[in-house]
Order: C-alpha cells, then sequence, then structure tokens
C-alpha cells in the first residue's frame, strides 16, 4: 500500500471500521496453526496487522503453505487492505481441514470449530408406518383454543 496516498473522508471512515475487525488474539491462534501446519522453517511474524501481513506473502510461507495447505495463495494487494477478511478466510480453512478429519491437520483440533457434518438415520418400515399416524401441531389442532375474552379492534359494524 506504499502507492496509496491518504484517505479522507468516506474512505476513511470505511477503512478504519474495515481495520477495526482485526483481531490480534485471532492473529496469535493463526499463527500458531499455520506453524504447525508449516513447520517451523516458516518463522514467526512480527506482532500487528501489518508484520501478519508481510509474513503471509513471504515465500517460505507460501512455499510451505501451498504443500500442507494446498488453499493457501498469496495474497493480492487488495486483499491486503482487509487483513480481517483474511483472517475469516483462515478460520474457514481451519475448521474445513479439522472437520475433513483426514490426518493432515496439525495443531490443536480446538483451535476451530467443526463444521455440521450430515447424520443420516435409518428407520424400519414399522417405524415409517407408526409416522404416518401421529397429528404434527402444525396440522392445525386448536383443541381448547377460542377467541373468548379477545377485544381488540373496532366491532364488526352491521349496516342494515
Amino acid at each position: 500500500m506504499a502507492n496509496k496516498g491518504p484517505a479522507y473522508g468516506m474512505s476513511r471512515d470505511v477503512q478504519s471500521k474495515i481495520e477495526k475487525k482485526y483481531d490480534d488474539e485471532l492473529e496469535d491462534r493463526l499463527v500458531e496453526w499455520i506453524v504447525a501446519q508449516c513447520g517451523a522453517a516458516v518463522g514467526r511474524p512480527e506482532r500487528g496487522r501489518l508484520g501478519f501481513q508481510v509474513w503471509l506473502k513471504n515465500g517460505i510461507v507460501r512455499g510451505r503453505g501451498r504443500r500442507a495447505m494446498p488453499v493457501l495463495t498469496p495474497l493480492r494487494p487488495s486483499a491486503a487492505k482487509d487483513m480481517a477478511a483474511v483472517q475469516r478466510t483462515l478460520m474457514a480453512l481451519g475448521s474445513l481441514a479439522v472437520t475433513k478429519n483426514d490426518g493432515h491437520y496439525h495443531g490443536d483440533p480446538n483451535w476451530f470449530m467443526k463444521k455440521a457434518q450430515e447424520h443420516k438415520r435409518e428407520f424400519t418400515e414399522s417405524q415409517l408406518k407408526e409416522g404416518k399416524n401421529v397429528i404434527g401441531l402444525q396440522m392445525g389442532s386448536n383443541k381448547g383454543a377460542s377467541q373468548a375474552g379477545m377485544s381488540y379492534g373496532r366491532p364488526r359494524q352491521i349496516i342494515s
């Protein structure tokens, strides 16, 4: 971003809001995960948004990252403006890696949330027949319901 001048007005406000979304604690977790995935040879970044950005653009992280995490690609200059979006993308990638559970994930699985997985259920023929006899609450049961005592709105006007 060295070729950009200072932002003014609405541009500055938008950039300020984007920068407030950046999470330093999340940066620490992501650095730990990337080092666990790629190995200690990638080193560690300087703390802060700019240090994290430079570290991710580094050829060592990109080269080792492609082998360990094929989705990790170089940051484009436009992505460098919103490092919080980069953090969210890496979090999504980590969640997919934990969920996939194929043996390639290294690090603490509690760093990322597991994505929901399909929970297929098998029912016997008799269970399916029993389900047809049950009337669900959405079917319109109004047992015991009445409008007695309800008085809102104007009464019905009957003109003869």
